[in-house]
């Protein structure tokens, strides 16, 4: 008898749980263990001189949590969120205690899928990414992006310190 755990192709282990996130003209991949909660849109509190990409902010368990548009962000396409938007409020990774969280207004609810080696390629064209964006994949065939959460939140501090001078 195989153990399956200490026989790496048979084992799942390498999958991992993701999420799609249907953006305006574009579809984000991104691990399930970014995702703190999705909510239905409702109107951010505007930011005044904010960039077109920074909607607001929204109220989320007692904090202020930026609200960016990735494809107006990434120059992919404008925003226009309204019914049937999502809320996609996701973890900082920057270690920041003052900001650990970001939204992101998504077109639907977000679908969970998992994400094997062999259901994951790189697209081989990967010139001119729009901004915030690591790669081009495919997911099972389907086209995504991998965001570089690390890029939009260094923009995201970038734009709320020229609000705070």
């Amino acid at each position: 008898m195989s153990d399956s755990r200490s026989n790496p192709v048979a084992a799942p282990a390498n999958d991992i749980r993701g999420v799609l996130i249907q953006v305006a003209r574009a579809r984000l991949l991104l691990p399930n263990a970014t995702i703190a909660e999705v909510l239905s849109y409702a109107p951010p509190e505007p930011l005044a001189e904010a960039p077109d990409w920074l909607l607001g902010r929204i109220r989320w368990h007692g904090w202020k949590v930026p609200l960016v548009g990735f494809s107006a962000l990434a120059g992919i396409a404008g925003e226009q969120p309204g019914l049937g938007s999502k809320v996609v409020v996701l973890k900082a990774l920057g270690g920041n205690p003052r900001a650990p969280y970001f939204a992101i207004v998504a077109q639907g609810f977000p679908r969970l899928v998992t994400v094997s080696r062999a259901g994951l390629g790189v697209e081989a064209d990967q010139e001119g990414l729009p901004d915030g964006v690591q790669a081009r994949v495919l997911h099972n065939d389907e086209p995504a992006l991998l965001p570089d959460l690390a890029f939009v939140e260094a923009r995201i501090v970038e734009a709320l310190s020229r609000q705070a001078a």
